[in-house]
């Protein structure tokens, strides 16, 4: 880049670079950091800004605290209708699963979402996208798999894809076909990996719709052999992988998802120590959803501490969907991520910026405030950054700006 090139000099008291180090956050008092063409081109102490730089107009945020935008990897956000008779069904007695195996549950959503256009698929998540951009989230994380077809799939995809025309949002998306067994296939659910595998993923890969493969592996979806035959067709396109996960039983889903270099594994609630061990060697991110676990009122948390002492680095995530946690508030899943799994709050940060870059695969750009990295980043009205995390239903958000562009 150009250094003569105008751009943007931020100032404010101080900025969470996020960046690992000495400083906890990676904090910097004080601070101040030069954006040109929507990428950050110095950062330091405003005392040493350089002389080149003095000359280019400023914005002041004074007595506030800069943080990576943050990123929500993880979301079901796209879908029609809404799962609320199955809340109050859950509250009389019902479980997740037997309300899944009496046809509600993915297959209710998987019926609503295929009597959707894409203008009311975007329609029906611009709210709740609002929501999560209101508190300073700038990178989502968007999955298919309530279609189930190939023409609802690629429905969700595009409108999911939409959803940055509409916002300053960047979206990632993930192909979830192995989701649930659709109603023409019940019973065959080797026959419907067959058509995942040889009709439907390969003809949204050449769409451009995708840019990871996802599965869910569980004893209510589907079987190991049959996610690592979605998770080989992904390999053989070219394409990343991820995992729902060991969320309800032990599937060896941390193992499996290792094998394949899963970006990440998430919910963990039962993953087992070799699960733990298998992902620290192979780099694959934790990626921990509270609102699920709250929703369905769950009582074993994730093996946070041996995660922890791996070195598995975890991220966080609403999971916002109809079903599990319609949640579409990521400090709330902060603070539910410190609360009931008992992350340190500077955990649940690197988890909604840093680690959640790295689950999506683009921690190259994003994720960090660092010369080289994209100007995407929130301002906030708080002094401490555990605030962020602390804080029950109160939103500090004071700007956010992707692109270095409010």
């Amino acid at each position: 880049m150009d250094m003569d090139e105008d751009g943007t000099v931020f100032t404010a008291a101080r900025v969470a670079t996020m960046v690992p180090g000495n400083a906890p956050y990676g904090l910097l008092e004080d601070a101040a950091f030069a954006v040109s063409d929507g990428w950050i081109v110095w950062l330091g102490p405003e005392a040493a800004l350089p002389a080149h730089l003095q000359s280019w107009p400023r914005t002041e945020f004074g007595d506030t605290l800069v943080t990576p935008a943050l990123i929500d990897a993880h979301t079901h956000i796209v879908h029609g209708g809404n799962r609320a008779r199955e809340f109050a069904l859950r509250l009389e007695g019902a479980s997740y699963a037997a309300i899944a195996r009496a046809g509600g549950g993915i297959l209710s959503t998987v019926e609503a979402t295929r009597q959707a256009s894409v203008d009311g698929l975007v329609a029906a998540a611009l709210p709740r996208l609002d929501a999560l951009l209101d508190e300073g989230v700038a990178t989502i994380e968007v999955k298919s798999g309530y279609g189930l077809d190939l023409e609802t799939e690629r429905r969700m995809l595009v409108a999911a894809r939409h959803m940055a025309e509409h916002r300053a949002v960047r979206v990632r998306t993930s192909f979830l076909g192995a989701h649930a067994l659709p109603p023409e296939f019940q019973g065959e659910a080797d026959r419907y990996i067959d058509f995942v595998v040889k009709d439907v993923l390969p003809a949204l890969a050449d769409d451009g719709l995708i840019d990871a493969v996802d599965g869910f592996l569980e004893t209510i979806a589907f079987d190991a052999a049959q996610i690592e035959r979605v998770f080989q067709a992904a390999v053989d396109l070219g394409l990343p992988v991820k995992l729902h996960a060991d969320q309800l039983s032990d599937g060896g889903g941390g193992v499996l998802a290792a094998r394949f270099n899963a970006l990440s594994a998430d919910h963990l609630e039962y993953l087992n120590p070799s699960g733990v061990a298998a992902m620290a060697a192979a780099g694959t991110v934790a990626m921990l959803l509270p609102g699920a676990y709250y929703t369905l009122r769950e009582t074993r948390t994730p093996p946070v501490a041996a995660l922890r002492a791996a070195g598995v680095p975890m991220a966080v995530a609403t999971d916002c969907n109809p079903g599990s946690s319609p949640l579409t508030s990521l400090l709330l899943a902060m603070n539910m991520a410190c609360t009931l799994f008992r992350l340190t709050p500077e955990e649940a940060l690197a988890g909604t910026t840093r680690i959640a870059a790295k689950a999506l695969g683009i921690d190259g750009e994003v994720g960090t405030l660092e010369v080289g990295k994209r100007a995407d980043f929130a301002v906030y009205a708080v002094e401490d950054p555990a605030e962020l995390s602390y804080r029950i239903g109160f939103n500090p958000l004071v700007d956010r700006f992707v692109g270095g562009l409010a």
